[in-house]
């Protein structure tokens, strides 16, 4: 199968190396990793074993590449005006397009330009940052679901998720994804987000009891905001307890809005809080503890820019 990864990102990286190490024809659109991966392939160092792809195919445009059969999203949201531009080149006939970005409204946009049928969401559950370049860190994680967009067939999602199995990354094929995207919410809300807003990384959230009941709150008002969204199945708080026992083994893990920060660049606020906080109004669901968390943020952007 023929892959383009728009997005290489350590999440792009990561997966596509993953594809590529199993067979996969894969083609990488790179900025800062251009010349490394060029001259001396891609490493990956995972908690699962450590590899190294000698040639990798990157380019610094998708006309470069062409039509290819998938591509695979991984842009940070922010850039999701460049879609037009980075993908467009990429898409023939028989294109899948999947987004495996954070948050919510990626499809939608996505969908917008390429057409829904096209479209294919999915949800990834890992834990992997960039290192110098040419290099990506897996630290955990990695499983991914996947669910169409428009309709709640699975039989074209479930050959693609034997592709990313036989690839040896974990997933799982649902017929209904919007209750797998709340889920990750209920993560990624209060960890990137006080993460970013205070500097600090996941381990001394967790070790401090007001920020860690802060956390389980947020939590609690993300997972009802979810279960208003006409779910079929709800998510049950006991959901929230388990993510806190699961981050507790992260150590000092940054999350990618902390990240983000260091680096100086923009956050993902719109897809993974401010899109959510509307739905949740839309539903009668006040979130006043992400509401709060939201315009922190956002005031901390504003300032950022001055």
């Amino acid at each position: 199968m023929r892959i383009a990864i728009v997005g290489a990102g350590a999440l792009g990286l990561y997966y596509g190396a993953m594809l590529q190490r199993a067979g996969n024809d894969v083609s990488f659109i790179l900025r800062r990793d251009y010349e490394a991966i060029r001259t001396n392939g891609l490493h990956v160092y995972s908690v699962d074993g450590d590899f190294h792809l000698e040639r990798v195919k990157g380019y610094k445009t998708a006309s470069e590449i062409g039509e290819v059969d998938l591509v695979i999203v991984g842009l940070k949201t922010f850039a999701n005006h460049m879609f037009g531009e980075l993908i467009s080149p990429l898409v023939g006939k028989q294109t899948i397009i999947v987004t495996l970005q954070n948050g919510l409204g990626n499809e939608e946009a996505l969908a917008t330009h390429f057409g829904a049928d096209r479209i294919i969401g999915g949800v990834a559950f890992l834990c992997a940052n960039r290192g110098v370049p040419g290099v990506v860190h897996h630290l955990g994680e990695g499983r991914i679901i996947i669910g169409e967009y428009h309709g709640n067939e699975i039989g074209r999602v479930s050959t693609l998720a034997g592709i990313f199995n036989d690839s040896g990354i974990p997933c799982r094929a649902v017929a209904e994804l919007k209750k797998a995207r709340w889920e990750k919410l209920v993560w990624n809300i209060p960890f990137n987000g006080i993460c970013a807003l205070m500097g600090r990384t996941v381990d001394i959230l967790l070790r401090h009891q007001e920020t860690r009941k802060l956390i389980f709150d947020i939590m609690i008002e993300v997972i009802d905001a979810g279960n208003a969204q006409d779910v079929k199945e709800k998510i049950k708080p006991q959901f929230a307890e388990n993510l806190i026992a699961f981050s507790e083994g992260l150590g000092p893990y940054k999350p990618s809005m902390l990240i983000d920060r260091m680096e100086g660049r923009q956050l993902e606020l719109e897809a993974i809080l401010k899109i959510p906080l509307t739905l949740a109004k839309e539903s009668g669901v006040h979130m006043p503890k992400v509401e709060e968390l939201y315009a922190l943020l956002d005031l901390s952007e504003t300032e950022n820019k001055v």
